[in-house]
């Protein structure tokens, strides 16, 4: 089974999509070799390792978003996912993507571009950018679950989420950051590591 094929049996996405996905994967690999966006290990593993762990997000939406943040956003994963799905999916909602290195920045200026994605880069550190007010807020391979609850608090919406990936020391990032925080948390199976999880995080108070 082909990458797209791949993805495709996750999700029901049309062909205008996974052509979209395609044009992100040569992006990537022409960008790849200058800037070091993602592990050149994983680049044969990009369908899985990369789009379909990042479009799993979407699967823990209740409604439909009107603003999204992406933190350290990196490679674009999962924020310009995200883009390419909500082109289809939630064509009004709007995306920023943050990414304090400057040259990875530049990737994601390029790619929103020749993508079309409806999406701002905010080219700074996460601390430094004025709420964003998101309705969803990601990050993925950023920070410890700690850390991530003290930039939420910042840029989440009162009634918003969070959704974080995470690797198979979640119980343990959540245990830690219970000491300091309040919040609920549901966790949902990877669908492409059986030891990670997507952590979906709401109500969200320092205790």
């Amino acid at each position: 089974m082909t990458g797209p094929e791949l993805f495709a049996a996750h999700f029901d996405v049309s062909r205008e999509t996974i052509q979209l996905l395609e044009q992100l994967e040569a992006l990537l690999r022409k960008w790849n070799s200058a800037i070091n966006l993602v592990s050149p290990n994983t680049l044969s593993e990009i369908w899985s390792r990369h789009f379909l762990d990042s479009a799993q997000l979407l699967d823990m939406l209740d409604t439909t978003p009107e603003r999204w943040g992406d933190l350290g956003s990196g490679g674009g994963f999962p924020g310009l996912v995200v883009g390419v799905l909500a082109k289809e999916r939630f064509p009004d909602m709007k995306l920023t993507l943050v990414e304090s290195d400057k040259r990875k920045a530049a990737f994601l200026a390029n790619a929103v571009r020749d993508l079309g994605i409806f999406a701002k880069v905010e080219p700074m550190r996460i601390e430094m950018l004025g709420p964003l007010h998101a309705d969803v807020l990601s990050a993925r391979a950023l920070a410890s679950l700690d850390l991530l609850l003290g930039f939420a608090e910042r840029h989440l919406s009162p009634d918003g989420i969070a959704l974080f990936p995470k690797g198979n020391r979640w119980r343990e990032e959540v245990a830690l950051a219970k000491q300091k925080w309040s919040f609920d948390c549901e966790q949902k199976p990877s669908a492409t590591d059986p030891e990670s999880v997507v952590l979906k995080i709401k109500g969200l108070q320092r205790v």
